[in-house]
């Protein structure tokens, strides 16, 4: 028998698409999630839950500085619709303290103002991520994110402006 989890929700959720003065968008590797032989392991853009009341714009700002080790970026957007997705089925009652079934999310556009140093991945006791680089927007829905596919297309096309021409 199949749990069903459509009656759980969608946990509040930013994500932010940091470019750096050259166009380019940071993107992090997973550190619980170890490289197997012959993968690059998971790279993804920050991403982070929103606390209760608070402002999305306040929230991307915060799980910057949390993640990444910065919050020395300025706001240039954000996707005009909350995205969603569904957590895959082994996942289901197990992430995210199997509270949530996926996740809602407002994604941001911003721009790093700062230099390469003030990216510290290693401030947290805990860091979510063990290595960080610089990618062109185009390559984010190639990125090995399986489930977040779709979004990381989405947001290609939506922050297209930003990026390196």
């Amino acid at each position: 028998m199949t749990d069903d989890f459509t009656h759980l929700p969608y946990r509040p959720n930013v994500g932010a698409v940091l470019f750096n003065r050259d166009g380019l968008v940071l993107v992090a590797r997973r550190a619980n999630l170890p490289n197997a032989e012959g993968s690059p392991g998971v790279w993804q853009l920050p991403q982070g839950g929103i606390d209760a009341d608070e402002n999305p714009a306040v929230a991307v700002m915060r799980e910057l500085k949390e993640e990444v080790g910065t919050d020395n970026a300025e706001i240039l957007g954000f996707h005009p619709d909350w995205l969603s997705y569904d957590l895959p089925p082994a996942l289901m009652g197990k992430a995210l303290r199997g509270l949530f079934r996926g996740q809602r999310q407002r994604w941001f556009a911003l721009r790093f103002k700062g230099d390469d140093r003030e990216i510290r991945l290693d401030l947290d006791p805990h860091p979510e991520f063990d290595a960080w680089k610089w990618v062109s927007l185009d390559t984010l829905p190639t990125l090995e994110v399986g489930f977040k596919k779709a979004i990381y297309g989405i947001l290609a096309t939506s922050f297209a402006q930003y990026a390196a021409r």
